[in-house]
């Protein structure tokens, strides 16, 4: 039976019964069981992590299926039981659009915009000029991209179409994440390595061979770079794409970091004289700039192409705003909200999204975009959580805030500012990075002192 008939009866007997309907990632789920397709298979293909569908998505999408067929599902009997139940339905009249894609679209335009924007998302703003720039180096021998913004300015979303563009290109594809590792894991060298391999051999299904190459004797980078070279890179017949995200994780530990930023650039030097190595391309991802001292010709960071991600434009914010039916003028309601956030994207996403539901009109946000009331309140209370925690980065940000020209601060505090978002440099000074920052803690650090 036709998958897109299903998930038409489906969406329609869950509205009608319990006012849900499946989401856009339990759909993947579903075209993939239908394919016969792991969970793994799945998540490496549409971009999510393998233990997310397999313990999160997957149960409650069947537990919520269960209900609406009365019967337990799995796996296993999901595309039996289902085709049954369809069966025993009322058959609707087939629509002329394809049923699958206008349950999608409707709720991916519905879905709460938080974290990395799945791959089929008619809510991603295309980054054209990036995107094309880091598909056109993948695909040379060796290649190394560094990926470069503040939190949740989009580096992950983007992260994933150039995967995708990996795999389209018959490449191997491995997404690992240095914040889904322990801090036990970030701080010994030793155990960041072999979790680096266990984990590339998981996403690649192959036997992980951790001691077979592990030497204590030759050290833990030597046993790191002959498990690459004479087993991952021998093994496969297509190049390999190893994208290590968030990798300003390891900075707090320096002599780690130091280490592992070293490791990374040997790799990237030995594609120039051994072909295997070739087959390797890097794409690291780190939230601002590096403060672990290298020398120049030991750093990652000064070698391969490097990508750095800004706010919106104005015509961006306003491409978004189309996306979600709105018809915002550029001298109005654009240009009010890119005062207030200052093109930041997952602020301006979030304004589009609430705007679009007519859940808040503009004047509503502006005025309460600080307030308990207001939809950017918990964004603020967590990066407020963060610099009461740490006190000289309150007092640093709150010079800033004090400011109206943008000022030196120490690099480190410099840093952590940036790799939250809460700043941005102008040339070797920096400044309070939107209006919305400086409103909100202007007088709760008043209030500290």
């Amino acid at each position: 039976m036709n998958l897109d008939y299903i998930l038409q009866i489906i969406d329609s007997r869950l509205t009608e019964k319990f006012n849900q309907t499946l989401n856009p990632v339990e759909i993947l789920i579903l075209q993939g069981i239908w394919e016969e397709k792991t969970y793994s298979k799945i998540a490496l293909e549409k971009g999510y992590s393998p233990g997310y569908l397999t313990n999160v998505v997957a149960p409650e999408m069947y537990q919520k299926l269960a209900k609406l067929t009365g019967e337990r599902l799995t796996k296993k009997n999901c595309k039996q039981r289902l085709e049954s139940f369809v069966v025993d339905q009322v058959e609707l009249k087939p629509q002329k659009q394809n049923p699958l894609t206008l349950v999608f679209h409707r709720h991916q335009a519905r879905l709460y915009p938080s974290g990395s924007i799945p791959l089929d998302s008619p809510c991603y703003l295309k980054r054209a000029d990036l995107e094309d720039q880091i598909n056109q180096e993948i695909i040379k021998a060796g290649a190394l991209v560094r990926i470069k913004g503040p939190r949740e300015m989009g580096k992950t979303s983007l992260l994933l179409r150039n995967l995708d563009y990996a795999r389209q290109q018959g490449y191997y594809s491995v997404n690992l994440s240095l914040e889904q590792a322990e801090a036990a894991i970030l701080k010994d060298l030793n155990k960041l390595l072999r979790w680096l391999c266990a984990n590339l051999a998981r996403q690649l299904e192959i036997k992980p061979k951790l001691n077979e190459y592990w030497d204590q004797d030759l050290g833990s980078k030597i046993s790191c770079t002959a498990y690459f070279q004479d087993y991952v890179l021998e093994l496969l017949d297509q190049p390999l794409v190893l994208a290590i995200d968030e990798l300003s994780c390891i900075f707090e530990y320096s002599s780690v970091a130091k280490d592992f930023l070293l490791l990374l650039r040997s790799w990237y030097e030995e594609a120039k004289t051994l072909p295997v190595w070739q087959k390797l391309r890097l794409i690291v991802i780190h939230s601002t700039e590096i403060y672990v001292p290298l020398q120049l010709n030991q750093s990652p960071f000064n070698v391969g192409l490097p990508i750095n991600l800004i706010p919106f434009y104005q015509q961006e914010v306003e491409q978004l705003a189309q996306c979600y039916g709105l018809n915002w003028k550029p001298d109005k309601e654009v240009k009010q909200l890119m005062n207030l956030v200052g093109g930041h994207p997952a602020l301006v996403h979030l304004a589009i999204y609430h705007l679009s539901r007519e859940n808040i009109t503009v004047t509503e946000l502006l005025k309460n975009a600080t307030q308990p009331n207001g939809i950017y309140y918990y964004h603020l209370q967590r990066h407020w959580i963060t610099l009461q925690e740490q006190p000289d980065l309150m007092i640093a940000y709150g010079s800033l805030i004090r400011s109206e020209i943008p000022v030196k601060i120490d690099s480190i505090l410099a840093y952590k500012l940036s790799s939250l978002g809460l700043i941005e440099y102008v040339e070797d000074k920096v400044k309070v990075s939107c209006e919305l920052y400086r409103c909100y803690f202007e007088n709760l650090i008043k209030e500290k002192k």
